[in-house]
């Protein structure tokens, strides 16, 4: 539990380090560089993960590279209060639609309950920033898509580790995976630009990425000992711990309204994941 919940303020932080950046399309790759540098020291003492989840590794490097795209859109648009709790709390309602019309899995009643909680959640948030004036389509559409990638690497890597055979190896994997396409899209783009951006915030980057690995390598650990379902529910304590940063650290305003929301929804994901 300690674990998970260490878990869930680290990635609340790097989400946070983002949010703050001049650049945060270029701060997220360098968060995911920085994540991927790490990896690579860490990976010549480690086990290589089992042949069974080289496909799951695969396909979570290309998911991985559409996710943190999504953050960075995400971010250049909303405040942290927002789109975090929109985009980590819109996952779970996610995997139960998807799970009731693909494969004809009804919700459970405190399913259906976590499904009303974090809609309403979500209504309060859009209506608070609706009144505050601050609410931006865009913003919300890029983290509504980010919770739909979450949803979906959550069942891959739950998957995928499990097979490994070592959670630490597979996160590294991961990471490396992810970083190596996502900062050639962006050499091939701008390649003097992101360059330059990588020489002068580095430090930022092994900030950030330590935290990315740190978070996703502790939530996959858990994984292996502890239901998916359990884990995964936990880990949406970060919407809370994301909001205290906004207000402390980085000078948002949570009204009353919106910090309401925002338990909503933390109690809406756990009451889904733990159905």
């Amino acid at each position: 539990m300690l674990a998970v919940l260490l878990g869930a303020l680290l990635h609340a932080g790097w989400n946070a380090l983002i949010r703050g950046a001049a650049d945060r399309t270029r701060d997220t790759v360098l968060v995911a560089t920085g994540a991927a540098a790490i990896a690579a020291c860490a990976l010549p003492v480690l086990p290589p993960p089992a042949t069974a989840s080289w496909p799951y590794l695969a396909a979570s490097g290309i998911i991985h590279v559409a996710y943190f795209l999504l953050v960075a859109g995400s971010y250049r648009h909303g405040e942290l209060s927002f789109v975090y709790p929109l985009m980590r709390g819109s996952a779970p309602v996610i995997s139960a639609v998807a799970a009731m019309l693909l494969l004809n899995e009804m919700p459970t009643a405190s399913g259906w309950l976590g499904v009303l909680l974090i809609s309403g959640g979500v209504l309060f948030l859009a209506g608070d920033s609706w009144r505050a004036r601050t609410f931006h389509g865009g913003a919300a559409l890029f983290a509504l898509s980010t919770a739909g990638i979450i949803a979906i690497y959550t069942l891959v890597d739950g998957a995928g580790v499990r097979l490994s055979g070592n959670a630490a190896s597979y996160t590294c994997w991961v990471l490396l995976l992810t970083a190596l396409p996502l900062l050639g899209i962006f050499l091939l783009r701008d390649r003097a630009a992101t360059t330059n951006y990588v020489q002068r915030h580095w430090r930022r980057g092994l900030l950030g990425g330590g935290c990315t690995l740190a978070s996703y390598a502790l939530a996959l650990w858990a994984m292996t000992q502890a239901p998916i379902a359990m884990v995964a529910a936990l880990r949406e304590t970060s919407v809370v711990f994301a909001a205290i940063i906004a207000m402390t650290l980085l000078g948002e305003r949570v009204s009353r309204i919106r910090g309401l929301s925002i338990l909503i929804v933390a109690a809406g994901a756990v009451a889904i994941k733990l159905a």
